[in-house]
Formats: C-alpha cells, structure tokens, sequence
C-alpha cells in the first residue's frame, strides 16, 4: 500500500507504478539506469549540480543553497524529499514549485516509458526531478540525497559542479548500517572524480571515511576548520564571517532558526564557492532569506491560534539522536520562557536517543500520534522511552487541550520527532507550501 504521504491526482499513477515494485527502499541503480536510458538520459542534460548527502540538516543545507543563488539573480532547479503535505513539494523548476498537471504529465511520460518494468516510487520521482530540470533552462540545480548516497537514485548523476556532505548521526541502520563510520562510507559515495567535496565537522571515525573516498576518487576535500570557517562575531549588523581562500565574507544570521543553522549555512556558502559558479559577494546574505518548512518553523497558522495569547508554537521533523542534540542545542537559548514538548515519532526510530538531550529542557513532555500519521510509533512507547517522563497526548489537539487545563505562564511549545507528524501538524495549522 502506498504511504498516506503522497497526495493529489499524482497518487494515482504513483500507486499503479508501486504495483510493479511494491517496495518503498531498494537500494540500488540498475532499475533507474533502464529508465534513465528508456529517457535518453535526462541527468545528463542539466545545469551545474551541486549533490547534498547528510544525516541531519541536508534539506536546510538545500534552502540555504537556493536562497543564496536566487539572491544573485540565478535561476534554481532543486528537488528535495521527503514531501510533508503534497508531491509538488519535492519539485522546484527554475524557481517554482512544479504545478499538478506538469507533474502528472511528466509521472505519466515515465510510467509509458518504463512500460510495467520494475520500478519503486523514490525512483520515479527521481527520474521525474531530472526529467523536469533537463527540460526546462536554469542556471543549477540543487539535488538532494534520498537515504544514504552511494546506492541512492540520485546518485547516478555524473560529474557535479560540487558534493556536500551535512552533519552525521544514526538512523536508518537497517540500510545504511549500524556503526557512525559505516553510514559515513555510504554518504560518501556520492563523492564523484575531481568534483569539489566540502564537508562540515565530523566524528574522526566518520571524517576517516570521507577523507578516504576523497582520495580514491582524486576529489578536491575542502574541509571546516581547515578549508573554510563561519563564527559568530560581536557585529552587531553582521554577526558572522565566513572565510576561505576567497576571502572574508560578513554576513546576517540565517533565516532558518538555530545555532546549527550556522553550520548549514557555512557549509551551503562553501559549497557554491567550490563549484566554480561566480556569485557576486552580496548574495551570500541570501541565508537571511532561507525558509525551510518544519525545520524550526514558528506556526502562526490555525492550530497556533489556539494556544493562549503570549504563547508561541514551533515545529521540527528531526528524528533521530542527532537532531536531538541539535533541538537540545537552541532549547539552551529558550531559557526565558518554559518550553513544553509534544513528541511523535515514526517505529523505526530511536525515541530514547532523541528524547535523552531533550528532556531536561521541557517542563511538560507529551507524548502523541496523529490518526493519518504513517508508521506512527505508539504513545505508548514513547512514554516508555521518556523513563516514563512524558504523559500521553494521545494526538497534537488533545495534548495542547489538556496542556492548557492548568493556568501557565507564557511559553513555548514545539512540536517534533517526526517529519511525518509534521506533515500532519501543517495541515492542521493550514500551512500551504509556495
């Protein structure tokens, strides 16, 4: 059955094509090859790529990447994933969300000429990303990494401008392998001959495995700290510099909040810097203009006018014990107001790991799972994995209800643990994408 996530009259032919292949995840290429062959080979008709891998902060990585870019004039093809309210999100082509009836046209050429071969979903959409940006001129586009990288559909691009790779945690195990050092040798497949590499900081175990597939490959390995810098400073106007051997550049906070987003940003800079694009030095102040939803998004939609006047009500998809730590990390800044949690998370996540940096920063914990949420952990097992901290919601409306039966003062609640709870949430706060 094909995941409640997808919607729209894209559904349709997404769910006859699931039928010739029903898994969700097969790591491997040679489906998507034929295809891509069948198509006269759309990926080699693009403009210059820059390829984003990551654990944790590889979509905010891509905002950045497109804000910078659009604020020197240029035209951005990117496609991202997961989706959280409808497909058309996964497409932007030269700026703009692909429309419904350009999707459905393009799921349609494919699904004729794959003609019933075997194919899984996350395939056809990636076929249909390079399908739609070969068709249409740009002057980039931005892809980012499914799961993993080395066997990962969008991995059959050849020769990218530049490769990035965001920070690294757990997760997905099960595909990607149990140690920080094996998913690290999978993310950096996507490392590709003589094409620039830029990387952020990294365990040693798991900067060992990029450094090592750098040079098997013979790719330029820019590295944070010894390549390229982004700090804090006390400009009050402009307070961080970023430098590398192209010079000093001073430049705003980013759009996207918290203090991890520096690290996105700094590395969405350096990466562009790498790939050989000439961007005038203004442009880099487009990290100001980042918006990437449910990454620490403030909701100002329906369901966050029914908190209490002086609330605020915020959303984050991370999922795993990295963004755990990265969550803990911007409650430090929260200090003024309480904050109070409500967690939902898919089964095959690691709800004690993501909790464990989180809980002493919350001064309730709610434990919830929404009735269209896919694969939806059990509240009760995320009572369990708080230590028996969190009380159960069950669902988002009924934990803010109950969360407002006692007289509070003025706080701050976020939402989080699961990019599918967020897609769930957005539609109840009515958000719609653009």
């Amino acid at each position: 059955m094909l995941s409640p996530e997808f919607s729209g009259r894209s559904v349709l032919v997404l769910e006859r094509l699931q039928r010739l292949y029903p898994a969700l995840i097969d790591l491997s290429l040679g489906r998507l090859e034929a295809l891509l062959g069948k198509l006269d080979h759309p990926e080699r008709k693009l403009p210059p790529v820059i390829h984003v891998a990551g654990t944790n902060g590889k979509g905010s990585t891509c905002a950045h990447l497109r804000a910078i870019a659009e604020a020197a004039g240029l035209s951005v093809h990117a496609t991202t994933s997961p989706h959280l309210v409808d497909v058309t999100e996964r497409f932007r082509v030269a700026g703009r969300l692909v429309t419904e009836a350009h999707l459905v046209a393009t799921l349609e050429r494919i699904e004729h000429v794959n003609a019933g071969a075997p194919i899984t979903v996350f395939e056809v959409l990636t076929a249909c990303a390079f399908l739609l940006f070969s068709e249409t001129p740009a002057d980039l586009a931005i892809i980012e990494v499914g799961l993993g990288g080395r066997y990962d559909a969008t991995n059959l691009l050849a020769g990218p401008a530049a490769c990035a790779i965001a920070s690294l945690s757990m997760d997905h195990e099960g595909f990607l392998g149990n140690t920080l050092a094996g998913i690290a040798r999978e993310k950096a497949g996507i490392i590709k001959p003589g094409s620039p590499i830029v990387t952020g900081r990294h365990q040693p175990e798991a900067l060992a495995e990029i450094v090592a597939e750098a040079d098997r490959q013979q790719a330029p390995l820019l590295l944070r700290d010894r390549d390229w810098t982004i700090e804090r400073t006390t400009n009050a106007a402009q307070p961080l510099r970023y430098q590398d051997r192209h010079g000093v550049v001073d430049l705003p906070l980013p759009g996207l909040d918290g203090p991890h987003q520096i690290d996105n940003a700094g590395l969405a800079i350096a990466a562009l810097r790498a790939s050989g694009l000439a961007l005038p030095e203004h442009a880099f102040a487009g990290i100001a203009q980042a918006t990437w939803p449910a990454r620490m998004q403030r909701l100002t939609g329906r369901l966050a006018t029914t908190l209490p006047p002086g609330w605020e009500l915020w959303l984050d998809g991370g999922h795993n014990p990295g963004a755990g730590l990265a969550l803990a990390a911007t409650l430090d800044g929260w200090s003024d107001r309480p904050v109070h949690l409500l967690v939902g998370m898919k089964q095959s996540k690691d709800p004690a790991g993501f909790l464990a940096p989180l809980l002493t920063h919350a001064e309730t914990v709610w434990a919830v799972s929404e009735p269209g949420q896919h694969l939806a952990l059990p509240v009760e097992a995320i009572v369990a994995s708080s230590g028996g901290v969190a009380r159960p919601g069950p669902t988002v409306v009924q934990a803010l209800s109950s969360l407002f039966e006692t007289p509070r003062p003025p706080g701050r609640v976020l939402i989080c643990g699961s990019l599918y709870l967020a897609g769930e949430v957005l539609k109840l706060d009515g958000w719609v994408p653009d």
